[in-house]
């Protein structure tokens, strides 16, 4: 038998692995200690038949969530040019600044986030995300 902390790591895992764009800190509860400016980093490894012109239509929708979504306060984005090879495939990333784990929530679960999911996960092959706390 799991514990439930064995069962939602498990379940979270499965979901990343089927494309989703869960995160674990998406379902934990808030912190009241938490302050600075939540950060939610997504990184892409797009699918080898992904043509040039598809990346620019994803990069181009993903841009337009800040101005479709009020809750998402910043957004940054970029293609990798790291020398270190870390990357694990992730050519692509997007940096999502929210004032609050509501704010980022009310993201997830947003019409216009669920419509540009499923234009990216057609195109992408795997997806990477983490949220933390920026502290200045």
């Amino acid at each position: 038998m799991y514990s439930s902390r064995q069962f939602m790591k498990r379940f979270l895992l499965s979901g990343l692995a089927l494309g989703t764009t869960l995160s674990l800190t998406a379902i934990v509860a808030p912190s009241k200690k938490n302050k600075g400016k939540l950060r939610h980093v997504v990184a892409f490894k797009f699918k080898d038949s992904t043509t040039k012109d598809d990346i620019r239509k994803v990069e181009d929708a993903f841009r337009g969530l800040k101005l479709k979504i009020p809750q998402v306060a910043k957004l940054e984005a970029g293609e990798n040019n790291s020398p270190e090879g870390l990357n694990k495939g992730c050519t692509h990333a997007w940096i999502l600044t929210f004032n609050s784990e509501k704010d980022r929530n009310d993201y997830l679960v947003h019409p216009d986030h669920k419509e540009f999911g499923q234009l990216a996960r057609a195109l992408v092959a795997d997806v990477f995300v983490v949220d933390f706390w920026a502290k200045e």
